[in-house]
């Protein structure tokens, strides 16, 4: 059954992404539920290797600062809550759990360290993408980004567990006063195929 057209425009033809936010919190509550939604997209082999850090202190903001560009420090400092969207590349160890139908998945990637490495940074993007939809499904604004350093953001808060950074997300509720006009995209002849 498809979305009715206001769903639509919630997720996608009228959603933003917001750089200015509202000084309003975002509870934890709300990010458990944020959480319990987007783990249900699919993976590969149902490996789910996102690992994601909802920073949401002064202190915690603070660890990440470095590691921002200029651009993004500001925002991200005024956001409820930054997500870190990251990746476990052994994240195959949680297989037995989450594949148990085949107790020989996880010797697909260990090994293959190439099939590991890709498996984990491309399904752990897949989860990023559901944690933006998830959260605007929720009635939350998003703010997604690339401008950081990564090692820095590893070396900040992963250098315990061997977590990869992938890119981040502010989140909240946004303040339309800081979007910008909305920027064109391709029409269906100029990305998309038909075989």
């Amino acid at each position: 059954m498809a979305l009715d057209p206001a769903h639509l425009d919630l997720v996608f033809r009228e959603a933003r992404t917001h750089n200015k936010w509202q000084d309003r919190p975002v509870s934890d509550e709300t990010l458990h539920a944020l959480y319990e939604l987007l783990k249900f997209g699919p993976t590969s082999a149902n490996s789910s290797p996102a690992r994601f850090v909802f920073i949401r202190t002064r202190e915690g903001k603070e660890k990440l600062a470095p590691a921002l560009s200029s651009g993004n420090t500001a925002k991200t400092m005024s956001a409820p809550v930054t997500a870190i969207v990251a990746y476990d590349p052994k994240f195959y160890e949680k297989l037995p759990k989450l594949f148990p139908h085949n107790p020989d998945a996880a010797g697909w990637f260990t090994s293959n360290d190439s099939l590991a490495a890709t498996t984990a940074f491309r399904n752990g993007t897949l989860q990023g993408a559901y944690l933006m939809l998830a959260a605007r499904m929720l009635g939350l604004d998003i703010g997604a980004m690339s401008g950081f350093d990564n090692a820095k953001v590893d070396e900040a808060f992963f250098s315990f567990n061997g977590w990869r950074s992938n890119f981040l997300v502010n989140i909240g509720y946004g303040d339309p006063e800081g979007l910008f006009n909305r920027s064109p995209r391709l029409d269906f002849d100029e990305a998309c195929l038909l075989a």
